[in-house]
């Protein structure tokens, strides 16, 4: 019975660790800034990306059509359109608000004002248009989302947020914001984990193949290509030494002595691809899940030699 009660108490302290916020500021401040730049970076094309058959370069309703033959729940701006003309509103009045509503989550995020309307705002309406621009999206919408969703349902809103100040109050329930921090973290480590499986699989990143033809594709080739055949024969190490980060993620990240190697290794890799790709939402938004799950904790503050109370610490 002890060895039981003491296996749950170790279970239950890590799933729910009593922890400051910190985090949950990085996380709201990043993705409050992802936001901010998503809508911007769309501005001059937004409708031709989410408009109908006759004012849309690819029309939004063969991807909401194709999308509910998968799962007819997941939310598009459609419905948000469908609203607006029962209310006498044309589609593009609809998908100005929607952009206009998306510009302002994101500034309520980064504020820390409104945080929590804030963040569900952004997470439904960038979820509309990431699902329903399915034909134009890649993988930083769907870590927007993730991001996003986690955010939502943490304990905002943080300390360092305008409405912490505007109310006076200290956040509450720490072991639930290290919950919903430590789920992050595990949903990391899976993901760069089979992302790394995946790359070991193939031949085309030992030997460098893949890198090449990753950099020499329009849009991507940002890179003059003389120097990238320059640098070729450096591919095969490069790609190589990815497929050893993502894969060693669950592992080193983890432990004490490696996580700030491997953490900074991480975010190398990331910002390596938003300067030579032109990447630069995917990079920004992998900095920030990586920063909010792993980087409090790292320096501690000590007041009269003993770490002061509510200092974060990741492994116990």
């Amino acid at each position: 019975m002890n060895t039981l009660a003491g296996w749950r108490k170790r279970l239950t302290d890590f799933l729910f660790p009593d922890e400051s916020d910190e985090w949950l500021t990085l996380l709201r401040l990043g993705l409050g800034l992802q936001t901010v730049l998503y809508a911007l970076s769309l501005l001059n094309d937004w409708n031709y990306l989410f408009g109908t058959a006759g004012s849309a370069l690819i029309t939004r309703d063969l991807a909401e059509a194709l999308l509910a033959l998968e799962n007819s729940l997941v939310p598009r701006l459609g419905w948000l359109v469908a609203i607006g003309s029962h209310l006498g509103l044309q589609e593009q009045t609809v998908l100005w608000a929607v952009w206009i509503c998306l510009l302002c989550s994101g500034l309520g995020l980064v504020l820390g004002l409104f945080s929590r309307v804030s963040a569900v705002l952004a997470w439904l309406l960038h979820l509309c248009a990431a699902r329903s621009g399915a034909f134009v999206s890649y993988g930083v919408d769907d870590f927007m989302t993730i991001g996003l969703f986690y955010l939502m349902l943490s304990p905002l809103p943080d300390r360092y947020s305008v409405d912490c100040r505007l109310r006076k109050s200290q956040p509450r329930n720490g072991w639930l914001g290290g919950f919903f921090r430590r789920v992050l973290q595990l949903h990391l480590c899976l993901i760069y984990f089979f992302s790394g499986l995946t790359k070991c699989l193939g031949s085309g990143w030992w030997d460098g193949s893949n890198l090449w033809r990753a950099l020499t594709h329009p849009p991507f080739n940002v890179v003059a290509p003389e120097i990238l055949v320059r640098w070729k024969w450096f591919f095969p190490i490069l790609g190589i030494a990815i497929c050893l980060i993502e894969t060693g993620y669950p592992v080193f990240i983890w432990l004490k002595k490696t996580r700030f190697i491997w953490l900074m290794a991480v975010l190398t890799m990331h910002i390596a691809i938003g300067v030579t790709m032109g990447m630069y939402l995917f990079s920004l938004v992998m900095i920030v899940l990586n920063l909010a799950a792993y980087a409090p904790g790292f320096w501690v503050s000590v007041q009269g030699g003993k770490p002061v109370a509510n200092t974060v610490f990741i492994t116990r």
